[in-house]
């Protein structure tokens, strides 16, 4: 789905509206193909692809090197800097690309929230990487392991704070709520071609969803900012590496891929992007205005 052409692209678009119309009486193969590239291509909201660099099919891609850079067995002061910048400048980029584009952030915010960000990645990796050499109880073993493990604690308390930043404004002025449609009435709808209007804006929903967002930007940073350092500490005492220190590299990037393969579904799936809750869990102004079983829905972003 990542490289599909403008043309395939158009085309799954009119078999996914297609079945929602009822044209199409069962969901075929091809249909589901088709509404993988829609899902993975288009912003929920805006329906407009998302730059392909940032969409969450390309993360494995453009997370790894940024990733082995930050997993760089004995990482100075500059590249522990520089590649934290990276990370968090990808990290501002995907944020900015998938989220809720019903509350949009100005310029001026944006450019306040990358650079505490970035700030914080920064202060909390040198600050690690100078306080672990300097605690006298702990074994050199441990002290490795725990060294290795300064880029996760970077990663995973930014990763989340980034989320807070980019995303603050939704928490201030809310998202957009749709009211949950039942089968006959979303059918009914298509072949209209009406669109299903917003309820207004709900600040306890934008919370819900930034607060998920962060959670699950944690999930996908624990195991593969975790399992493959602890893993190279282990194989970098056998012999074959020992002997072979050019293979460092190639084996780091070799664990981060499997990892990330494997983490990054978990981690998206751990919440829905189109989140439906009882309208009651809002605000007051929404309580009777829930659609099927009284459930309302928004976009959560990813």
């Amino acid at each position: 789905t990542l490289f599909v052409s403008n043309a395939s692209l158009e085309h799954a678009k009119r078999l996914v509206s297609s079945y929602k119309q009822g044209q199409a009486k069962s969901m075929t193969p091809e249909i589901w193909q088709a509404k993988k590239v829609v899902d993975s291509t288009l912003h929920p909201d805006t329906g407009l692809p998302v730059f392909l660099p940032f969409r969450m099919s390309c993360f494995v891609i453009s997370n790894l090197v940024v990733t082995a850079g930050m997993l760089t067995p004995g990482l100075q002061t500059t590249g522990t800097l520089l590649w934290q910048i990276t990370n968090q400048s990808l990290n501002v980029a995907i944020n900015s690309a998938n989220a809720n584009k019903s509350t949009p952030l100005s310029t001026s915010a944006l450019a306040k929230s990358y650079l505490l960000a970035v700030s914080a990645s920064c202060s909390v990796a040198l600050g690690l990487n100078s306080i672990v050499p300097r605690v006298k109880r702990l074994s050199p073993g441990t002290k490795t392991i725990l060294t290795r493990l300064v880029p996760f604690a970077a990663v995973a308390s930014a990763g989340a704070l980034n989320v807070f930043l980019m995303r603050g404004e939704e928490i201030r002025q809310g998202i957009d709520i749709y009211p949950v449609l039942g089968d006959q009435e979303k059918l009914k709808r298509a072949k209209d071609g009406m669109e299903v209007q917003s309820l207004g804006k709900s600040k306890r929903a934008a919370t819900m969803a930034v607060g998920e967002t962060a959670l699950s930007r944690v999930f996908n940073a624990t195991p593969i900012m975790v399992i493959p350092p602890l893993v190279l500490v282990r194989l970098q005492r056998t012999r074959w590496l020992q002997h072979r220190p050019r293979m460092v590299l190639p084996v780091n990037l070799g664990l981060i891929l499997t990892t990330s393969i494997f983490a990054l579904p978990l981690a998206l799936a751990a919440f829905p992007q189109r989140q439906a809750i009882q309208a009651q869990k809002l605000e007051k102004e929404f309580w009777d205005r829930g659609g099927f079983l009284g459930e309302v829905e928004f976009n959560r972003g990813i």
